[in-house]
């Protein structure tokens, strides 16, 4: 369950979303030296595992009342090259001449708007790994493994605006709905080194890393604006009252080089009573690059320029702890996620508290878990540009978005 609060022109607004899904499933297959072996390395181990590790189900919807400098009529009277400005252009919305695109009189006037925008996304990133890894001495253990990354993306956005008196005889406007839809999947490839030492039976240590996953995207986009008018609007001899424009299916094929991890960490096993745990994970998401592929030929280079600028290095917290009763188990863990934008004001880290019981048999066991995690992000539903030619912090609408979401996991495992 995801609930998300979003808080634009001064109004908040919430919507929940609830997804059922098969988080993972893995197995492994150990083989052991019998004792007598004189062999130092006493065991190897190969596993297949299959990870959702991102979900993007959300619904999110904000509304109200923007200032006449943020509403989206200031976006449509500046020509930024995009498919919204060919959309506005021909539902009439604006017109251009040899100095630009500019609001015609028939919308000049328009008055204040009630504008708002319901957003659903749906999809997941699952990553496939096949590892081996041996015991040295028992005491070093060495793994190696390759992930193998699928992503599903699919966004649909819908815009609307509506004048607040829509029979001002100063406007012909009266609403317009702006519908953007996103269908992206990608696959890509990872590899992933660790070790753990053991000094004593009590303790171990960690550390891995994590190279960047190359992943390849094929991304879809179709968007269409539907405007309505109080009164006919003629243009060249003719009369509109509800003019609509759809843009072509627009195919978009690039890639993504995400970040290096690296993670750390230690446990200690407090005899038959349980273990305590912690570790600390690395990643610079500045250095995360768009490029082209499959003879694309579009410049990404801003792209990365806005990548470099915005974000950050970040480190991520994860501390937890078990306790053993006979064959049951109890758990309890906490995980902090860096921001992973600098300059900000606004703090998007996230935090994770997770709970959870367990039986543990000989052959079997069975855990449930619960995980609630809270975080904040900003959206931007458009962009508007100050006279410098800069994007105005100003007028530019941004949605503050308050993410509170609860998870509940069931996992069963074979031992044979």
């Amino acid at each position: 369950m995801l609930d998300s609060d979003a808080k634009a022109f001064g109004n908040t607004a919430t919507d929940s979303r609830s997804n059922l899904n098969i988080a993972s499933a893995g197995l492994v297959l150990t083989r052991r030296r019998p004792d007598g072996d004189g062999s130092a390395w006493r065991a190897g181990s190969f596993g297949l595992g299959i990870t959702r590790t991102a979900n993007y189900n959300q619904n999110l919807r904000y509304s109200g009342r923007p200032a006449r400098n943020q509403n989206i009529f200031q976006r449509l009277g500046q020509d930024q090259n995009t498919t919204l400005d060919d959309l506005a252009y021909d539902t009439y919305l604006t017109e251009r001449d040899d100095e630009g695109t500019y609001v015609p009189a028939d919308f000049f006037d328009t008055g204040a708007l009630d504008q708002g925008e319901s957003i659903r996304t749906s999809g997941s990133t699952t990553q496939f790994d096949l590892a081996y890894g041996a015991s040295y001495l028992d005491k070093l253990y060495i793994g190696a493994g390759v992930g193998i990354t699928s992503v599903r993306y699919n966004s649909e956005n819908i815009l609307t605006a509506s004048a607040v008196n829509p029979n001002d005889p100063a406007s012909a406007f009266e609403s317009l709905t702006l519908r953007d839809d996103i269908r992206t999947t990608g696959g890509g490839v990872n590899l992933r080194l660790g070790l753990i030492y053991r000094p004593i039976d009590a303790v171990r240590i960690g550390a891995s890393i994590q190279t960047p996953t190359y992943i390849q995207f094929n991304e879809t986009y179709n968007s269409s604006l539907q405007a309505q008018f109080n009164r006919p609007v003629v243009v060249e001899g003719q009369s509109y009252r509800s003019p609509r424009s759809a843009a072509d299916p627009n195919l978009v094929q690039y890639a993504l080089t995400t970040p290096f991890k690296a993670t750390g960490g230690v446990a200690v096993v407090i005899g038959k009573y349980g273990f305590l745990s912690g570790d600390v994970e690395y990643l610079d998401y500045s250095s995360s690059r768009i490029s082209n592929y499959n003879n694309n030929r579009y410049d990404f280079s801003f792209d990365n320029d806005d990548i470099k600028a915005l974000q950050q290095s970040a480190v991520n917290l994860r501390v937890g702890g078990e306790a053993r009763f006979d064959v049951f188990r109890a758990r309890l863990g906490f995980a902090y996620y860096g921001d992973p934008y600098q300059n900000s004001n606004y703090d998007q880290s996230r935090k994770y508290l997770t709970g959870g019981v367990g039986v543990r048999q000989n052959n079997f066991f069975v855990d449930v878990a619960g995980v609630y995690g809270k975080g904040n992000t900003l959206y931007t539903p458009y962009t508007i540009y100050g006279t410098d030619g800069r994007p105005s912090a100003v007028d530019t609408p941004v949605v503050e978005v308050a993410d509170k979401q609860f998870n509940f996991t069931a996992t069963a495992g074979f031992l044979f």
